[in-house]
């Protein structure tokens, strides 16, 4: 009988143990965890995750204006199928409002920081667009915020915005409608122009703050960003002037 009660009492004292360590080392990982998020270079990895999801979203939201040139049943059957699940809508919206506000906070963040001390750049060799966009940064991202802010009131939330009429329901009408005036037009240019510096120099950093860029692959990478920006904001520009100067939707 003693001897099972001092078995017990060893395994009863070994379960602590093992639990107290692993609580301990919980926590320490936990600490260096959220130590590290709120480090620069942690700061850096979040914007660089949350910038890629806006970056498809863009992507997606480009293949869904391009529906355009197929005709109003197309885009509006496209329209149609996001609404078809709100579940799905939000969730898909929740993302991306965190990935917004993650973006923005940490942009936020490494700007301040960077005005509180010497700014010291990056070691490796840039390009004149590069470092072009990287000084107009922090001046293009609050100018990008408020044209999602006018993209969001023009067609999501149907507010009046622009003089043409919102029609709930017909991404067609709505689209065709709003690119009939010039300077609805021209801020949507601009607008997606500040979009593109900002991808620009974004697809850089990201590849930097990931630790994946080698000066061996500098090349592909600045014309991977490149390209990929350059078809986004081609693409966003060309459906307006279409529009307006009535080579589609007339």
């Amino acid at each position: 009988m003693t001897c099972d009660v001092e078995g017990k009492t060893r395994l009863w004292a070994r379960y602590f143990v093992v639990t107290a360590r692993f609580l301990v080392l919980r926590e320490n990982v936990m600490a260096a965890f959220w130590s590290f998020l709120r480090s620069t270079i942690g700061l850096k990895v979040q914007m660089a995750v949350s910038g890629f999801i806006l970056f498809g979203f863009c992507v997606e939201h480009l293949v869904g204006m391009m529906l355009f040139f197929k005709g109003p049943g197309t885009i509006n059957g496209y329209g149609n199928l996001l609404r078809y699940s709100p579940a799905a809508l939000w969730t898909a919206r929740s993302v991306i409002l965190i990935a917004v506000v993650i973006h923005i906070w940490t942009a936020t963040v490494l700007v301040l920081r960077q005005w509180a001390a010497r700014p010291v750049g990056y070691q490796q060799k840039r390009s004149r667009t590069h470092s072009y966009a990287a000084r107009t940064m922090k001046y293009s991202g609050p100018l990008v915020l408020a044209f999602v802010f006018f993209h969001l009131a023009h067609f999501t939330w149907g507010m009046n915005v622009t003089p043409a009429d919102f029609v709930e329901g017909d991404v067609y009408a709505n689209i065709a409608n709003s690119f009939q005036f010039g300077w609805v037009v021209l801020v949507y240019v601009v607008g997606t122009s500040l979009i593109g510096l900002h991808l620009l120099h974004g697809g850089h950093s990201m590849f930097e703050s990931l630790g994946l860029r080698h000066p061996r692959f500098d090349g592909l990478i600045q014309t991977v960003v490149g390209g990929a920006t350059l078809v986004l904001v081609a693409g966003f520009v060309f459906l307006p002037c279409a529009i307006f100067f009535k080579l589609v939707g007339g």
